[in-house]
């Protein structure tokens, strides 16, 4: 009924107004109105940046799913986790989580899922690509989603439709990850 975006839930939006607004941000962009996408919420270096996205997310109702780490979604947090969006993931089991993920896109009339290439917040040398596998396979744009630290914003990007040229996809998409300073700029991944 309500596609991406979820009814009006003028407390989530006050929260989520609230905490950017103490924080010091602003959203810059939009995201498109298109049933499916992957947003990629990048770069991933602090425990800040999920309080930032999930404002983001209350702001704009956004009826978006993320995976967290199966740890997250212990009592008491587990069922408001999984209110706002999260799908618990269990590392250590080897499950095939892009397929999953495309089978989600493929039973859905609209599914948007926000994924941290990093896949964690420490140090990584790459980006893993999960992200692009699961947008390839579900025939879905890639909607780039940056966190700038230095000016305080969440800058929302062009839907980018991956080409099956991976190299030169992720060359691209880290183009626009680039000029964005991340709270932990040595942790971040910038294909150098």
């Amino acid at each position: 009924m309500y596609g991406n975006y979820l009814p009006r839930n003028p407390f989530a939006e006050a929260v989520g107004h609230g905490v950017l607004k103490l924080m010091g941000w602003r959203i810059e962009g939009r995201m498109p109105d298109l049933d499916k996408f992957v947003v990629i919420g990048a770069h991933h270096t602090s425990n800040w940046d999920f309080v930032i996205f999930l404002a983001v997310k209350f702001v704009l109702r956004l009826n978006a799913r993320w995976f967290g780490k199966h740890t997250l979604f212990r009592w008491p947090f587990a069922g408001l986790m999984q209110r706002w969006g999260g799908v618990p993931i269990q590392r250590h089991l080897r499950l095939n989580m892009v397929e999953q993920a495309v089978q989600s896109f493929r039973e859905s009339r609209q599914f948007m899922l926000v994924i941290s290439p990093e896949g964690t917040r420490k140090r990584v040398e790459r980006w893993k690509m999960g992200f692009y596998h699961i947008a390839r396979g579900a025939e879905v744009p890639i909607v780039p989603a940056a966190l700038d630290y230095a000016n305080r914003r969440v800058v929302i990007g062009q839907p980018f439709f991956p080409s099956g040229d991976e190299q030169a996809d992720l060359r691209q998409l880290l183009a626009f990850y680039r000029p964005y300073v991340p709270k932990k700029p040595d942790y971040a991944f910038h294909g150098d």
